[in-house]
């Protein structure tokens, strides 16, 4: 956070358009709200929003519900992509669509440094994710997003999953609704130090996921 937040307030402020910066802090035991709230003085753009309850998918959704933006940008803490890349998800450059989704494999992506064994348990995921729940999705695991505020408001709004496979809800919720969804090519980085466990939370995923097909056959994204 140290590092990364100061390019997303560099990036944000030679912009033309108006940026909020949103930083979710959901229940962590480091110094994440102590280094955002000194940040925050020198930079109102900076908001700082609480979540007490664990997980991405918690955060994200605590962040996307409490935006102003017409895109909501949903940032992955480690700029895995580097934050000039948010320009490819924004107009000029990329419009009407519901949700833009940063993508590691359509063409025209690059990968940087990443274990082969990572890029093939990510690859074997996407496999289960597209014959259950997402047909069609190259990358639905990428931390880069770009929500069109109807749809982030319409989605988040149901969204029910708090860890890790909250993406592949908001997509499943997307395709039922008939809402358009683009794959962008990004440059991404691999970068050490991942509290993800590739075995523990890939199991708790594909569980996640089984979840939300049995919500979709219930009607539960329907309410």
């Amino acid at each position: 956070m140290p590092k990364t937040l100061p390019e997303v307030v560099a990036f944000a402020q030679a912009q033309d358009y108006g940026i909020e910066v949103i930083v979710v802090d959901n229940a962590s035991t480091d110094r994440t709200s102590e280094i955002v709230e000194q940040m925050a003085i020198d930079h109102p753009i900076i908001t700082l929003l609480h979540q007490p309850i664990q997980g991405k998918g918690a955060a994200v959704r605590k962040g996307m519900l409490n935006a102003h933006g017409e895109y909501r940008f949903i940032c992955d803490a480690d700029l895995a992509m580097p934050i000039a890349q948010v320009s490819r998800f924004v107009p000029p450059e990329l419009s009407n669509y519901a949700i833009a989704i940063a993508s590691r494999e359509v063409t025209g992506a690059k990968r940087y440094n990443e274990p082969w064994y990572r890029h093939l348990m990510g690859r074997v995921f996407n496999l289960v994710v597209r014959a259950l729940a997402v047909p069609g999705i190259q990358d639905t695991q990428c931390g880069f997003k770009c929500f069109h505020k109807d749809a982030a408001e319409e989605i988040f709004s149901i969204q029910k999953i708090d860890g890790w496979a909250f993406d592949v809800e908001v997509l499943y919720v997307a395709q039922r609704r008939g809402r358009r969804i683009v794959e962008v090519p990004i440059d991404w980085y691999y970068g050490e130090g991942s509290r993800v466990s590739p075995v523990r939370d890939s199991l708790n995923m594909v569980r996640e996921v089984l979840r939300i097909r049995r919500s979709g056959r219930t009607g539960v994204y329907d309410r």
